[in-house]
């Protein structure tokens, strides 16, 4: 058992807190048993298990598992009562194929959002989402847990976002934007058979440049006095008009 905080490797799993340190490895932790038993169903590599002592998880498979003291747990945890399991898992890299379905995410920075918008495509029956630059890190404590496990069950590909809209749209699917000006109802849009749906950064929207690539421009109606929807409220609008 790992009781000292400053063991070599406690401070190898510290620091996966840190995103240069995630992309550097190619490992991230997930935390709680719930996104540590769904990272094991899923076809991503789970490379050890960290337990707290008294912890009575059992790894489902011959995985390596390292128990610690409350102490160690707490110092590698990011939550304020911590469940006793843990696990480093591999980074998953995805190429992009054209799909019927697409959920693209332009420079959200809000942990939060990000995971909630990750877990709704996958609820909406999304075939895979795409995350360009300027957005927060998929693989962030706060996104991890926002998608309920949802990271281990849809494809997601990190990228630049022009070419995966050249591409999508040279393989005949429409690409509607998120958009307040010069934007349509989109319910008044005929609902394309393939989509791709551009969502942007909270306080900017898509970015024009990406938003001059859009096949369509929607808006969701306000009926209320609200200024305007969250982000990943809008999409989740959005992804089950499309889906039909």
């Amino acid at each position: 058992m790992l009781t000292s905080v400053s063991n070599s490797k406690v401070k190898e799993w510290k620091k996966l807190h840190k995103r240069k340190f995630r992309e550097r490895t190619g490992t991230f932790l997930v935390e709680g048993r719930h996104l540590v038993e769904e990272a094991q169903k899923s076809d991503w590599k789970v490379v050890e298990l960290i337990r707290r002592e008294g912890e009575s998880f059992v790894p489902g498979s011959e995985l390596p598992v390292t128990d610690v003291s409350e102490q160690v747990f707490q110092a590698i945890s990011q939550t304020q009562t911590p469940q006793g399991i843990a696990a480093v898992v591999e980074r998953k890299v995805e190429s992009f194929q054209s799909q019927a379905l697409t959920l693209i995410i332009d420079a959200v920075q809000d942990p939060g959002n990000l995971g909630t918008l990750i877990r709704t495509a996958d609820a909406a029956g999304f075939n895979h989402v795409v995350i360009g630059e300027g957005c927060v890190d998929p693989l962030n404590e706060k996104t991890i847990r926002s998608t309920q496990g949802s990271l281990f069950h849809i494809p997601i590909y990190q990228g630049e976002l022009q070419e995966v809209i050249r591409d999508l749209k040279a393989a005949g699917v429409t690409v509607w934007a998120s958009a307040l000006q010069d934007a349509e109802p989109y319910k008044k849009v005929p609902q394309p058979e393939k989509a791709a749906l551009i969502v942007g950064n909270e306080g900017q929207g898509v970015r024009d440049e990406l938003l001059s690539y859009a096949s369509e421009r929607v808006y969701i109606p306000i009926y209320g006095r609200a200024e305007s929807l969250n982000v990943a409220i809008a999409a989740g609008i959005l992804m089950y008009h499309l889906k039909g």
